[in-house]
């Protein structure tokens, strides 16, 4: 089953940051925005393990377990399991560093195998309080976690998480599965292989206004061959899109601010918000399903909801292309 059969609209909402990513969030704000989210009327959720060492399952689940399960779509990810135990020091997390240092302070194991990934799942559907997810990402296996020994953890994924996930999808348990990463690398590595297949991908952060071109070259180019669909994750590249100052989970350098820079005023010119032409431009591409930004407050989820409606005048996209800050490659809106 294809993610657009899957999923119920364009605009999903994307947990992360209820793990407290950044700053610590209360949690009667966590809850407010995860029901700003449902009164918007967005009904699919995507969270993991990782954000916050459990803490975004427990806060969705919190508020998604009061809403019929019918009524809404639901993913999560593999490749994390929660300890009851606290860690001891810092956290090992590549280039993510402190990401979620404000969440709880479990032990997190970075494991594939078949048998963590039964534990990981039976673990969430536990912190969900529900029955049954939808789709399942193997989470992570990718060079921005583990540098050379990437393509070891993906093996290890592939011969492990790969196969209980295709098992569980075609037992009915789960609609669909696919890889939740950071990098193309993984995904194209998994198009190519022979082994049943994923019905998807989550790709954050990599086809955005700000970051689009390395896509266009060769991922997305086979995913629109084999007729896979994607959901586009951290379609405002950190927050930097949406006023924020994050980019790549860091602060934004130099060259991303003028970028950001250039980018309002040809907004202002036109009069549309940053948020609209950014969304907007990540759902252009034929194998985008849907986009899944985070938010934290229930103000952003109203935003969003605006940014998707918004009319963007076909002058903007013609603006943008001829400032060349988007790809030639790159699909835009009405056709610009």
């Amino acid at each position: 089953m294809s993610l657009k059969e899957i999923l119920p609209g364009r605009l999903g909402f994307g947990t992360a940051p209820l793990g407290n990513m950044f700053r610590a969030i209360p949690g009667d704000e966590a809850r407010a925005t995860v029901e700003a989210a449902w009164n918007q009327g967005v009904r699919y959720y995507d969270t993991a393990p990782f954000y916050g060492a459990g803490l975004a399952e427990s806060r969705l689940g919190e508020v998604l377990s009061t809403k019929p399960r019918d009524a809404y779509v639901l993913s999560t990810k593999v490749g994390r399991v929660i300890l009851d135990e606290v860690e001891e020091g810092a956290r090992d997390l590549g280039e993510k560093g402190g990401i979620f240092e404000h969440g709880n302070p479990n032990k997190i194991v970075h494991e594939w195998t078949a048998e963590a990934t039964e534990r990981s799942i039976e673990d969430s559907l536990k912190r969900l309080g529900t029955d049954r997810l939808d789709i399942v990402w193997v989470h992570d296996i990718a060079q921005d976690f583990h540098g050379d020994a990437w393509l070891n953890k993906f093996e290890e994924a592939r011969t492990g998480a790969f196969r209980v996930l295709s098992r569980l999808r075609d037992e009915g348990v789960i609609k669909g599965w696919g890889l939740g990463v950071n990098k193309t690398e993984p995904i194209e590595l998994t198009l190519g292989l022979d082994e049943p297949q994923p019905d998807g991908f989550l790709l954050a952060g990599r086809y955005t206004l700000l970051d689009h071109e390395h896509a266009l070259q060769r991922l997305l180019p086979m995913a629109q061959e084999q007729n896979v669909d994607m959901v586009i994750g951290g379609p405002y590249s950190s927050g930097i899109l949406a006023g924020g100052t994050h980019f790549e989970y860091q602060q934004a350098p130099a060259e991303i601010l003028e970028k950001v820079s250039r980018l309002k005023a040809l907004t202002q010119k036109h009069g549309i918000s940053v948020k609209a032409a950014a969304l907007q431009f990540s759902l252009a591409h034929p194998v985008a399903a849907a986009a899944v930004p985070g938010a934290t407050r229930p103000s952003r989820i109203a935003e969003d909801t605006a940014a998707l409606n918004e009319t963007v005048p076909a002058a903007f996209w013609t603006d943008l292309r001829a400032a060349g800050l988007v790809s030639p490659a790159a699909p835009l809106p009405d056709n610009a």
